[in-house]
């Protein structure tokens, strides 16, 4: 049964917003690279790819580096690199598990929409117990296009059963941002890398930690999302 229009509904980007898995991400991609001889991929390389979803990434890359591999080759190799260190150790940042128990106990629905596989979608929220409170996920392979289109928040909206303008974003990266905005949704913008909170796609964020994870509250944001508008 859906919840009353009005109700707010919250959407979390998976990657540098709910954990900190970029940096298994770079590691993983940088050792994707150096078995086809590229080896100067470097963390701040990886930082420009933040919030962009994997398959957009490894087209890039694969044109960057004039990759004779298929892509399905690449992804796959990609993913399973990935799985094996995000099943080893992935961090929750601790006042996003805060935030989600708060919202869980109120009631309030949630959902996952992430850039990366479902695979990893899913082994993410089971090893840090999150699959558990956060029932609804979509991932960018579900989806037509990647963020920044709307595609990937406006299937978790309906996913929900939820209005997009009932829908709440918390995002780490510009990308997301605008994807955000796009799909009509009000945004908490939490940037992985500070230096980007200038970006004009967080201008439209409705709340702003500009210090990205080490500012973020979750009671300020449990406040703000579930207060008057």
């Amino acid at each position: 049964m859906n919840a009353p229009s009005g109700t707010p509904h919250v959407i979390f980007d998976l990657d540098g917003t709910l954990v900190d898995s970029e940096p298994n991400y770079y590691e993983a991609g940088r050792r994707l690279l150096a078995r086809y001889g590229v080896h100067d991929f470097d963390w701040a390389q990886h930082t420009r790819f933040i919030g962009i979803g994997t398959r957009e990434t490894l087209e890039t890359l694969r044109a960057r580096y004039a990759l004779d591999a298929p892509l399905g080759e690449l992804l796959a190799g990609k993913n399973r690199l990935y799985l094996e260190l995000a099943g080893a150790a992935t961090e929750v940042f601790p006042q996003m598990r805060k935030l989600v128990e708060a919202l869980h106990a109120s009631g309030v629905p949630m959902a996952v929409a992430s850039g990366s596989s479902r695979a990893a979608i899913e082994a993410v929220l089971a090893v840090t117990g999150l699959d558990a409170l956060i029932p609804v996920t979509v991932s960018a392979e579900e989806v037509a296009r990647g963020k920044p289109e709307p595609d990937v928040f406006l299937e978790a909206a309906r996913r929900l059963g939820a209005a997009p303008a009932d829908c709440v974003v918390l995002e780490d990266a510009p990308p997301g941002a605008e994807a955000a905005r796009r799909a009509g949704m009000r945004c908490v913008a939490v940037p992985y890398v500070p230096e980007t909170a200038g970006d004009p796609a967080f201008a439209a964020a409705g709340l702003l930690f500009a210090g990205g994870q080490r500012e973020f509250d979750a009671r300020a944001a449990l406040d703000w999302i579930t207060g008057p508008r």
